[in-house]
Formats: C-alpha cells, sequence, structure tokens
C-alpha cells in the first residue's frame, strides 16, 4: 500500500514537471527563433558547431527528489505497532557542474557532466496517535553521469534529442556526527538516468534545456539498528532534474 502511494505522489510529482518543463522550452524555442524563420530559408547561427569531436561547458540543474523505502518484516511485530507509516517527502535542492561532450557520429555523442549537487531531504515517520516526526538529511553529493545523447536532425537553430546513462555519486560533505539518532545512509551511490531536451543553437553559444530522471539501483540505507533504520530494509532515491547547459 505505502509503495502505491509513493508511486502516485511520483507520477502527479512528475507530470507537473513535465509541464512545466515544456511550457519552458516551448517559450526558449520561440525565442531562439526568430521571425525570419518563418520564411523558407533560415540563417543557421554557429553553422560549424556540431562538427567539432570535443566540446565544452557548464551546467546549472534544479532537482527534486525523494526517498523509496521498503518496510522490514519487523514493522508489522508489537514492536513497531505505534508507528503507522513512514513517509518519504518530496524536496528541492541545486547542482553546479561542468560539461564534457565528445561526438561519436552526427547523431550520437559521449557525455560527461560531473556536477556537486546539494540536497536536503525528509522521510516522516508518523504514529497512531496522529503525531509524526521528521529525519531530516542533508548532504553533498559529487556526482559523475556518464551519458549517450541520440540527437535527432538539425532543424535550422534547432534539434531535439534523449539522453540516458549511469550516474555514480559520492558524498562529499564529510563524517557526520553519529552521536545522534538519525536516519543513517551510505556514501555511494549509483542511479539509472533517462530524459530529453532541446539545443538551441545561438550566435556565440549553444543552450540546451533538458530535463532527466533518475533511479537509485542500489540500497543506501547504512544502520538499521537505530530508531530511524529499524523499520525499513530498503531505501532508494529518485530524482528529477531540470538541466540548464551552456556550450
Amino acid at each position: 500500500m505505502q509503495d502505491t502511494n509513493i508511486l502516485y505522489k511520483f507520477h502527479i510529482h512528475r507530470l507537473k514537471i513535465i509541464l512545466a518543463f515544456c511550457l519552458l522550452a516551448t517559450t526558449l524555442v520561440c525565442v531562439a527563433q526568430p521571425q525570419t524563420q518563418r520564411t523558407r530559408w533560415v540563417q543557421r547561427n554557429n553553422p560549424n558547431y556540431d562538427e567539432k569531436k570535443l566540446t565544452y561547458g557548464f551546467l546549472i540543474a534544479l532537482h527534486t527528489a525523494t526517498y523509496q523505502v521498503d518496510y522490514a518484516d519487523q514493522f508489522i511485530t508489537q514492536q513497531f505497532d505505534t508507528v503507522h507509516s513512514v513517509t518519504p517527502m518530496w524536496t528541492s535542492g541545486f547542482s553546479l557542474g561542468f560539461i564534457v561532450n565528445y561526438r561519436i557520429t552526427d547523431l550520437l555523442d559521449l557525455r560527461l557532466t560531473p556536477q556537486v549537487s546539494f540536497y536536503e531531504q525528509k522521510v516522516r515517520y508518523n504514529y497512531t496517535d496522529e503525531t509524526f516526526t521528521d529525519a531530516i538529511v542533508e548532504s553533498t553529493m559529487v556526482e559523475f553521469p556518464v551519458l549517450l545523447k541520440y540527437k535527432s536532425e538539425r532543424r535550422g537553430n534547432i534539434r531535439m534529442y534523449m539522453i540516458g546513462g549511469v550516474k555514480p555519486a559520492f558524498e562529499a560533505s564529510g563524517k557526520k556526527d553519529q552521536t545522534k539518532e538519525e536516519l543513517e545512509l551510505t556514501e555511494t551511490n549509483l542511479s539509472i538516468e533517462a530524459g530529453f531536451g532541446f539545443d538551441l543553437y545561438y550566435p556565440l553559444f549553444k543552450f540546451s534545456p533538458e530535463i532527466r530522471f533518475s533511479h537509485g539501483l542500489i540500497d543506501i540505507l547504512g544502520n538499521t539498528k537505530n530508531e530511524f533504520g529499524q523499520p525499513l530494509t530498503r531505501v532508494n532515491t529518485n530524482t528529477v532534474t531540470i538541466y540548464f547547459l551552456f556550450q
């Protein structure tokens, strides 16, 4: 029941983000296309850009993330009869990073985007007496997405693309104070990512708004013995990110 509720919330949240991204992308596409594109002949910005084998850039990203949790067998025992449910909450954050793009073919690129991401995630423990306790997990992650980018043909100053790959991540904020009870997680993570975006060509640079979905592949629950870890047997991540890439 809890997993169904999480998936439902993820679906609703995802639809809102996709709609916002589509509206943003449509606006940017309109800005990128000058009035002269209504005619048959269009002046192509940066006409030789895609012939470069190696290109660089930087990115700014806004993300919303949550945990997906699985209950331990002992959750249904008398030991936890006062705990009604454990509910991960959606929280926001941001990322900063660099882009290294290698052109494999005219329609396929290999892309590396090392970045630093800042998270403040929340898990709510609901009790049968209608009270709750929030476990706050703050983390700074160094992430190394390795992605393949499949591009459409360029049309004027626009081309669409799909992107996907894996994202290893490592905790960069140092050792935490373990003297207090908290939801303890491991310092590494591995996610699979997929998304789509638009390349918008301007005279001096290329701008790419992109949306990407990320799902954690490994269990990041670090301590199953303390108050917050005992009801759970597995924790993994779900993230939706809007990227703004400049090259």
